[in-house]
């Protein structure tokens, strides 16, 4: 069995040093305009430094109109060059893979930034979002692989594709909210061919050397999980991927689709047949034992989200101590703070019922 400090190999040729995984966090730490803060690179190459093998930006925007919260990190224009440039030369510099997660808002579009109208699927009378012309399907295949090679150009080692969560790529996904009637609705496999033309845009354009992912969520978002599973299946056996993310929750959570009763969602996708794609998972990883527990579960690598926010050296603590486990919530502030974490972050935390100590 794996060790959580043996080293991790892709097939684009790069080696983690480690199976610990920065999980992609919101934390609103940016610029309105999507410029890197010095906060936002303060939080991220700190957890470089504190031994991630992998280090992952928030959700970073492929779209103006797809931003989705104040402060979102982009990766959608020009102007952003500068300060991915910063960060990836920042986290590189920790010995660690740097990765942008790539993303669009969909349906959870700020309105101010999309004319008061998100795009998504399907029109969506509760959110007020509009259904995609073919038109604007193109452009933002386009604009996702535009900004794959946008952050290859800023130096970093590879992209993220969130297709979770209920933004945009998991809408698509979702039988319902797309009910669209052209290639891009119906069947499970049409619902997934813009995420495919994206893939195969990245694997084209930026080559095999430039590593490659993508998030999905199992459940909820008008999800199927059996579809889920079966595009999971498809991918891990993928070779223009590296890994995939299944963002859990609880990894040990029962699935509640009727086909997989009496099994943990983790179960779900460790059974899953694979090759070189690599397979990991995000869901209450607070200690090295269950961290350890999810690596001999027949995951390659973990994904460390809230435990990463309380600690920058969650890797390390865990490499070296099998009794390591984060610290007692609430937090305090002053605690988050020494932890890399601004103001406005921790203000963010404290919307998550019982995180941050006020």
């Amino acid at each position: 069995m794996p060790k959580l400090s043996d080293p991790l190999s892709f097939t684009n040729g790069a080696t983690l040093k480690n199976r610990f995984v920065l999980a992609p966090l919101t934390n609103l730490q940016s610029g309105a305009d999507g410029v890197l803060s010095d906060d936002e690179y303060h939080w991220l190459t700190l957890r470089a430094r504190g031994g991630f093998g992998l280090t992952m930006t928030c959700a970073a925007s492929v779209q103006h109109e797809g931003v989705g919260f104040p402060g979102q990190l982009g990766a959608h224009d020009e102007h952003h060059m500068a300060g991915l440039q910063r960060l990836a030369a920042g986290i590189k510099a920790e010995a660690s893979h740097a990765v942008v997660q790539l993303q669009h808002s969909g349906m959870r579009s700020m309105a101010d930034y999309c004319s008061g109208k998100p795009q998504c699927p399907s029109d969506d009378e509760k959110t007020g979002s509009v259904a995609m012309t073919s038109g604007q399907i193109e452009q933002l295949i386009e604009d996702f692989i535009s900004a794959a090679e946008r952050c290859q150009r800023a130096g970093f080692d590879g992209v993220e594709l969130h297709g979770a969560h209920g933004y945009l790529l998991c809408e698509f996904l979702s039988p319902e909210y797309n009910r669209r009637e052209d290639q891009y609705g119906g069947s499970p496999e049409n619902r997934a061919r813009i995420l495919m033309e994206i893939i195969e845009g990245v694997h084209q354009r930026c080559g095999r050397g430039f590593s490659l992912g993508v998030r999905l969520s199992p459940e909820r978002f008008g999800l199927d999980t059996a579809e889920i599973r079966e595009l999971t299946e498809k991918l891990l056996t993928d070779e223009r991927l590296d890994y995939i993310d299944m963002s859990l929750w609880d990894l040990n959570k029962p699935c509640e689709h009727p086909d997989f009763a009496g099994q943990t969602l983790a179960e779900v996708f460790t059974s899953l047949p694979r090759d070189t794609v690599k397979l990991g998972a995000a869901g209450k990883l607070y200690s090295a034992a269950s961290c350890e527990a999810a690596i001999a579960s027949g995951f390659d690598f973990v994904l460390i989200g809230r435990g990463a926010v309380l600690h920058h050296d969650f890797p390390m603590r865990a490499m070296n101590n099998d009794e390591f486990q984060t610290i007692a919530l609430p937090a305090t502030r002053a605690h988050l703070s020494e932890e890399g974490v601004s103001k406005t972050f921790a203000d963010y935390l404290a919307t998550w019922e019982g995180f941050v100590a006020d």
